[in-house]
């Protein structure tokens, strides 16, 4: 279990972290989100000691990080895979780690192999692309098999196959039991890996939930139907709907669909079986956890933004190349 209680963390007038307290719980991947400069990174390092947080506390298990006699072995962490000697091979880099914290360096190999990098173990860690420092980075987290792991951005730099692998590995981890603390800005891969969010915004917790809840709280909804008698249900419903938005016809089954608003799904199908209407799907829609995200942190971001502009009705014209200079040739010029 990570707890943080009111840590705050300045850097001079400015509050990096302000009285920011959250849960991490065992057996659960917690997301931990935030816009950019809201305090994700120095909280994290408050937490691992890199940083001394202004007050407040972080234990694992009850203990402070630094009070942990073989923290590599309790507490695995991995806040910026660029720190590596870029001199020596990713295995003699997870051997260096393996020896210094007392742990068989049979364990290099099996760490390398869990990340895919047997391959490439006697490589230069100078020649590894971001995203094979990623993968050394999270073997290095492994050796010790620790029970809590915490992460900043650990997909930056994979390609889907690798973000693919860092979602299933991470849920595989919480799923045996361990504690994973994640940071990270892909809100999609988010939403299918973790259980539950800590959202902050300027240093402050906006809020703790699981992803269902959050993206419950702070989504639009509206009701989806298909139906052969689309129309006949559209009339039905009269006023107590706000709003239809009609959709292409279902691509399999060709059934005309829409989208309406202010009307709860069990009043839509009460309606429909009162009216003798043939339903094909009736379905609550919520939006996606980016749509919630960004609704729920609008009034923390850092660097607001604006929309584009609208293109212009007409299609621009290329613009038309000036016509060549012309010089009068007198006799005799050269």
């Amino acid at each position: 279990m990570i707890e943080v209680r009111n840590i705050s963390k300045r850097f001079g007038d400015v509050a990096a972290v302000n009285d920011l307290s959250f849960n991490a719980s065992p057996g659960r991947v917690t997301g931990f989100l935030g816009p950019n400069g809201s305090g994700k990174s120095t909280t994290m390092r408050c937490m691992l000691g890199l940083d001394r947080a202004s007050s407040g506390t972080a234990t694992f298990g009850g203990r402070a990080y630094r009070s942990i006699e073989n923290p590599l072995f309790e507490v695995g962490s991995l806040l910026d895979a660029g720190y590596v000697h870029p001199g020596r091979t990713g295995r003699n880099h997870l051997r260096w780690m393996a020896m210094s914290n007392g742990i068989d360096t049979a364990r290099v190999d099996e760490s390398l192999a869990l990340v895919g990098l047997t391959d490439v173990a006697n490589r230069r860690v100078k020649g590894y692309s971001l995203g094979m420092r990623q993968r050394l980075g999270l073997a290095g987290v492994m050796l010790g098999d620790p029970g809590t792991i915490i992460l900043d951005e650990p997909a930056n730099g994979l390609d889907p196959e690798g973000i693919r692998w860092i979602r299933d590995i991470l849920t595989h981890f919480a799923r045996s039991g361990k504690t994973v603390l994640v940071s990270s800005h892909l809100l999609a891969e988010m939403a299918l890996m973790a259980d539950d969010l800590v959202v902050i915004g300027r240093g402050q917790l906006i809020e703790q939930c699981s992803v269902t809840e959050f993206v419950d709280r702070h989504s639009n909804k509206w009701t989806r139907v298909a139906s052969p008698q689309l129309e006949s249900l559209i009339s039905a419903l009269g006023s107590s709907a706000d709003g239809v938005t009609r959709l292409d016809n279902d691509p399999t089954t060709g059934t005309p669909r829409a989208d309406i608003r202010g009307i709860e799904a069990a009043a839509v199908g009460q309606a429909a079986a009162s009216n003798n209407i043939v339903l094909h799907e009736l379905s609550t829609q919520l939006d996606s956890l980016e749509a919630a995200f960004l609704r729920a942190t609008a009034g923390a971001q850092e660097y607001a933004t604006t929309p584009p502009p609208a293109p212009p009705s007409a299609p621009l014209q290329p613009p038309v190349a000036p016509a060549p200079l012309q010089v009068p040739f007198t006799e005799g010029q050269s």
